[in-house]
């Protein structure tokens, strides 16, 4: 199918010689001097000016180095990159996947329009998913000896493990009673077989998730578990009630023995990391019911439209993505922390890495010259509050500046006594003051100060002071939620897709590839077919001119381990 030509490869994009980007680095060099503190002093409006509301969530961004001037100058560096047509180009499904000439259209899998080839094939996905969803919830789809199914297992891995393992684990108080969702990725047999230590053969259903239906850890850990339930006694022609698959390719998943009629399809224009809209979904449309499933889409494509329709000034996901543009080249953040202060969200950060670092992990631009800006950022966090007691000491006094983003809901699922109630309030707690405290920090008088009226001698006071010092001066953002819901969740995962993109845009690189990815998997094809050649009962090196000599030796030394086993 031909797609609209895009105009992306044709786009601007910035370069660090460019007048708009000069303007924004002779700013940032003043602004550098300027304390986050004063800059509430002058303007007691502050979080007025700079928060916004969109989709259900709230950001406030008012902790950043910034000012009107700052938003000025970030805003002329987008209209250059043509930022607002390269939005266009993705909703209109143009081949924004420069290297691949393939269309990026998650959002269409969201629309509740019918109106294109794609819509209308993302809207007969979704009937088929509902009605296998509540086939396998009324009990009507049980394992081949008749009984109901209890388990669900998903093989998959990166973006067919990484979004759905963490939307059902993030809408934990939506779980259907009675099933459990167990997520398996890891090409280390342990992962596969300790998840299905104590799961019965004949209440386990299991979902194989790859595209291709090629992904070596994904076959590989589909064909254990069919060994697995082979191995229970069931028969061959039982497979088919047992085993799903989401995939383009059919023939490969029917000549796995899964039921063609079983396939849910997926298209060339999903990338991985933002399938999990897709039947790449499907385990979480069993874990929480085909209604909360469709919520969750229902809050992406809210925040799709904002993104789509609203200026710049006035976008969430585009003030977003500046933002950390800004901190990454101008400020020397290599790292971006996030801190998601709700437990069901423990799994965010990890899925944002893969949504982050492979869509922005790119070191030439959309033209194939190399970039001279830094591109994407490290990032890393887990839930609050644990962090507080482990990490964030370098946040507040590390000689790195990390932005944070805090992420939080107002509202707990969790409310049946008084008690829970204030927990969820000392979470709150914890979550405003942790952004405070990065931003004031403490002085050397205010330390000595509180030592003082500890009763300490001053050569004490003198000697610890210096030590309880906190520079401050720490940006972060606040997201805030009424309540962690399927539609509120929806709405978070899609600003951060469109902050990718947006990043992606102003630095002329291509957000929807991966070749980085694709190496290391065919350098591990070739060595597992090295070590598939020792048999491990003599002595037998493998050919000298085939690998480097650390790689080499490495195999030769597995061979020495396996032929004696611990």
């Amino acid at each position: 199918m031909s797609q609209p030509q895009s105009s992306v490869s044709k786009l601007s994009f910035s370069r660090p010689d460019s007048p708009q980007w000069q303007a924004l680095a002779r700013h940032i060099e003043d602004l550098r001097t300027s304390s986050l503190a004063g800059l509430f002093q002058q303007d007691d409006q502050r979080f007025e000016h700079f928060s916004i509301e969109a989709a259900g969530l709230t950001l406030d961004y008012s902790k950043n180095f910034l000012t009107e001037e700052t938003l000025k100058l970030l805003l002329a560096l987008a209209e250059k990159c043509q930022l607002s047509q390269a939005i266009a180009d993705m909703f209109d499904g143009c081949a924004i996947n420069t290297s691949e000439q393939r269309p990026a259209l998650h959002v269409a899998l969201r629309s509740p329009q019918q109106n294109t080839v794609q819509e209308q094939a993302v809207h007969a996905c979704l009937n088929k998913m509902q009605g296998f969803v509540e086939a396998v919830l009324e009990g009507n789809w049980t394992g081949h000896e008749g009984k109901a199914i209890t388990d669900v297992v998903n093989i998959g891995i990166g973006g067919s493990d990484l979004g759905p393992a963490m939307v059902y684990q993030a809408l934990t108080p939506y779980h259907v009673p009675g099933l459990n969702c167990h997520f398996v990725s890891n090409v280390d047999p342990a992962h596969l077989l300790q998840t299905l230590t104590g799961l019965n053969p004949e209440t386990t259903l299991f979902i194989v998730a790859s595209k291709s239906f090629s992904t070596l850890e994904t076959s590989m850990n589909a064909i254990l578990a069919r060994q697995w339930f082979l191995d229970s006694g069931a028969p061959p022609n039982a497979l088919s009630h047992h085993f799903v698959a989401v995939s383009a390719n059919v023939d490969k998943a029917a000549a796995f023995g899964i039921d063609p009629a079983n396939i849910f399809p997926l298209w060339d224009w999903v990338g991985g990391r933002y399938s999990l809209w897709s039947a790449i979904g499907l385990p979480i449309a069993l874990g929480v019911g085909m209604e909360n499933f469709r919520a969750l889409l229902a809050g992406a494509h809210i925040m799709d439209e904002h993104f789509r329709t609203a200026p710049a000034r006035a976008n969430m996901p585009v003030l977003m993505g500046l933002l950390t543009i800004g901190y990454l080249n101008f400020f020397g953040a290599e790292t971006q922390v996030v801190l998601p202060y709700a437990q069901n969200l423990h799994l965010f950060p990890a899925f944002l890495q893969q949504l982050d670092m492979e869509s922005l992990g790119k070191s030439v631009h959309r033209d194939g010259s190399a970039v001279d800006t830094t591109t994407g950022g490290i990032i890393w966090g887990s839930a609050g509050t644990n962090g507080q007691h482990s990490f964030h000491q370098l946040l507040h006094q590390g000689t790195h500046l990390i932005p944070a983003d805090f992420i939080v809901a107002a509202q707990t699922h969790y409310e049946q006594s008084a008690e829970s109630l204030a927990q969820h309030r000392q979470l709150l707690a914890n979550c405003f003051s942790q952004s405070q405290a990065l931003m004031l920090g403490k002085t050397l008088t205010e330390a000595t100060t509180e030592l003082q009226a500890q009763g300490l001698d001053p050569a004490a006071v003198a000697t610890l002071a210096p030590h309880k010092v906190i520079a401050g001066n720490r940006p972060s953002n606040t997201l805030l939620m009424q309540k962690l819901t399927p539609r509120a969740l929806g709405s978070l995962i899609a600003a951060y897709e469109h902050k990718v993109y947006v990043q992606s845009v102003i630095l002329g690189i291509d957000a929807f590839d991966q070749w980085g990815v694709e190496l290391g998997k065919t350098l591990s094809t070739t060595l597992h077919q090295a070590l598939e050649r020792q048999d491990c009962k003599e002595e037998q090196n493998v050919d000298s001119s085939a690998f480097d000599s650390s790689t080499r030796g490495l195999i030769n030394y597995y061979q020495k381990f396996c032929r004696n086993p611990a």
